[in-house]
């Protein structure tokens, strides 16, 4: 399972000594990062942590303040990262590479860690989705970055906004989840991200809308493997497209759409096999939670894809 948020917070702290104790927090856990409060005496502020693989989010909520990072203090980073500002209330001032934007609620915006920046946080209660993603993870993908940092995007729609969804709900649904679901968690908000940028840099092609359809339709598989009417007709509903759309989203899948949701129904099956906390379930009540009506038809799809029947392995790895 995910660790707990790691939190740090301000409310054990003397009032007095709040304004002086966020920065040194922000210094020591930011390498360096500065930190003041626009000569405010009084401060709050609390940040949460989760990991989603090697991307990281956080739940920032404080009092107006901003901050600030010379380029003498970023190449002794020990791994550079992209970091996302998303507010829930409030704004943003992001400032990189000559550039300065504004982001409000439903907006988002991108800078490098590994060059100068800074961030204004001006009115008197922030709130704000933070999320850290590897820098590698985007530069090996061939897309040239600087010219995107400190740009606005998520205002009008498209998948920039669909990258805005997924970090939310990826920081609802973190808790509890298994290492495995994080990483991917956190593959899928990389390549939305990705997908949102290259919409920005003005490449966006058919083949990229392919792939955030694509994303988009794992998505929703995933959050609703337990309804046993998920087939490809409710999906092109639920997600406003043609049958033809998901086909095409599809092309490069080896299984197809209706392979894909057997294949992760599958697997999330074998998962609760093999966490102890299902060792008083039966195998017919993990089956039709994971969508499954037929147990026959379970058990030979389970034998055809694994090889054995569903009570051996579970015997098995118990």
């Amino acid at each position: 399972m995910t660790a707990p948020a790691r939190i740090v917070t301000t409310e054990a702290v003397p009032a007095r000594e709040r304004v002086r104790a966020w920065a040194e927090w922000m210094e020591r856990l930011f390498q360096g990062l500065k930190s003041d409060t626009y000569g405010d005496t009084g401060f709050d502020g609390r940040v949460a942590t989760l990991h989603a693989g090697d991307v990281v989010l956080s739940r920032l909520e404080a009092n107006r303040h901003r901050v600030r990072r010379s380029a003498s203090l970023t190449h002794g980073e020990r791994l550079p990262y992209l970091k996302i500002v998303a507010p829930y209330a409030g704004c943003a001032g992001v400032g990189q590479q000559g550039r300065e934007t504004w982001v409000t609620p439903d907006q988002w915006s991108i800078y490098d860690t590994t060059d100068s920046y800074a961030v204004a946080n001006p009115t008197p209660r922030v709130e704000h989705l933070i999320v850290m993603i590897p820098k590698q993870r985007l530069a090996d993908r061939g897309l040239a970055l600087d010219p995107l940092m400190a740009r606005r995007l998520g205002g009008s729609g498209g998948v920039a906004r669909l990258a805005l969804e997924t970090m939310r709900s990826a920081w609802r649904e973190l808790p509890g989840m298994s290492d495995t679901a994080a990483r991917g968690v956190g593959d899928a908000i990389t390549q939305f991200v990705h997908l949102a940028l290259l919409d920005l840099a003005g490449e966006g092609t058919a083949l990229t809308q392919r792939e955030a359809l694509r994303e988009r339709i794992k998505r929703h598989v995933q959050q609703h493997l337990g309804d046993a009417r998920l087939s490809v007709d409710a999906l092109a509903l639920a997600l406003g497209c043609s049958r033809r759309q998901l086909y095409n989203a599809f092309s490069e899948e080896p299984d197809g759409v209706a392979g894909y949701i057997l294949r992760q129904r599958l697997l999330a099956c074998r998962a609760a096999f093999e966490d102890r906390a299902n060792a008083q379930r039966s195998i017919t009540d993990i089956a039709l939670a994971f969508g499954f009506t037929n147990m026959a038809h379970f058990s030979r799809v389970f034998r055809g894809r694994l090889g054995v029947a569903p009570s051996d392995y579970r015997r098995a790895v118990g």
